[in-house]
C-alpha cells in the first residue's frame, strides 16, 4: 500500500513472540472510552460499551452521565463489578431509576450526546443490519432485530459502533437498514428528516475507522498494534479509503488496565475468547 504507519502503542514484546500485556476486547474497550468527553449524556449499551462508560467516568470523564435502556441514570460509575446493565450495583445510588420509554424519551429531546451500538452487518456509509441476511424474499437468516438501536441511530447528537471485523460483516451494501447511518451518502440524513446524528466512528477487533465529513464514507484511521493495513483491507468487502496517515491505536495504560480489571475482574467481557 505504501502507506506509513505511525504512532506508539505496539506493546512490549510485539513481534517477538511474547504476549501483550492486555486483551483485545481490552483495547476495544479502552478505545470506546476514549470516544466519551466529561460532561457526555451516553446511551451505554451492553457488553463492552459497559465497561468503556466505567472507564470513562473513572478516569478522564467524571461528569459523564450514563443512561440505560432498561430506564436507569447514573452520574457515578458502579461500586461493583457488573455483568449486566440490570445488575443491581449498577441500581444502587442511580440518579433515576424509571422504564425504558422515560429513557427513550431523552433521545427525542436531543439530550443524548453520544450512543454505542452493533450489529451483524455495515456498510461503507455506517448504515447497520440486526434484521436479516439475505434478500427480502430468500431470508438466509433471522437476526434479533432493531431494539432500541434504531432509535439511538436516528436520535443521539452521534453514535459509535463496535463490532467484529471481517468481509462477511463490512458489505457494500447491507442486506436491510436496521440503524441508519448515512444511507447513500452526504445529505441523506436530512432528505430523509433526520437533521442531527450519524455514526461518527466504527471500532473494530482489527482497528478504528471514521466518516469523512464531505462524503459521508467511512475511512481507516488506526491500526491495533500488530494489525496492517492490507489485514484491514482484506477483511473489508469494499474498496476501503484509507487516510494518509494510519496511526496505531493507543494500548491501554497501566492505569487503565487497572480500573478496566476492577470492574471485569473475571475478564467476562474482556477476555480473549469474549466475542464482539
Amino acid at each position: 500500500m505504501g502507506i506509513e504507519v505511525k504512532g506508539e502503542g505496539m506493546g512490549k514484546g510485539m513481534g517477538e513472540g511474547t504476549p501483550r500485556p492486555y486483551t483485545q476486547p481490552e483495547l476495544m474497550v479502552a478505545a470506546a472510552a476514549r470516544e466519551i468527553s466529561d460532561g457526555n449524556v451516553v446511551f451505554v449499551g451492553m457488553r463492552l460499551p459497559l465497561l468503556g462508560f466505567q472507564l470513562a467516568k473513572s478516569t478522564h470523564a467524571p461528569n459523564a452521565v450514563g443512561v440505560y435502556e432498561l430506564g436507569i441514570i447514573r452520574d457515578s460509575a458502579a461500586p461493583e463489578p457488573i455483568l449486566t446493565m440490570g445488575d443491581l450495583p449498577n441500581l444502587y445510588r442511580a440518579q433515576w431509576l424509571a422504564d425504558t420509554a422515560d429513557v427513550m424519551g431523552l433521545l427525542q429531546q436531543g439530550i443524548v450526546d453520544v450512543s454505542f451500538i452493533g450489529g451483524a452487518q455495515v456498510d461503507r456509509f455506517g448504515n447497520l443490519n440486526t434484521t436479516y441476511i439475505g434478500g427480502a424474499q430468500n431470508i438466509e437468516m433471522r437476526l434479533p432485530g432493531s431494539g432500541g438501536a434504531c432509535d439511538l441511530a436516528s436520535l443521539a447528537k452521534r453514535h459509535i459502533i463496535i463490532m467484529a471485523h471481517e468481509k462477511r460483516r463490512f458489505v457494500p451494501k447491507v442486506d436491510y437498514i436496521t440503524s441508519p447511518g448515512y444511507g447513500n451518502g452526504a445529505g441523506w440524513r436530512d432528505r430523509v428528516g433526520l437533521p442531527r446524528g450519524g455514526p461518527s466512528t466504527v471500532i473494530t477487533t482489527l482497528g478504528v475507522l471514521r466518516f469523512d465529513s464531505a462524503t459521508k464514507e467511512m475511512m481507516l484511521v488506526s491500526v491495533h498494534p500488530g494489525v496492517t493495513v492490507d489485514q484491514v483491507l482484506d477483511s473489508t468487502g469494499w474498496p476501503l479509503r484509507v487516510s494518509s496517515e494510519v496511526v496505531t491505536t493507543p494500548a491501554p495504560t497501566p492505569s487503565e488496565l487497572a480500573t478496566l480489571r476492577r470492574f471485569d475482574p473475571e475478564g467476562y467481557w474482556t477476555s480473549e475468547r469474549t466475542a464482539v
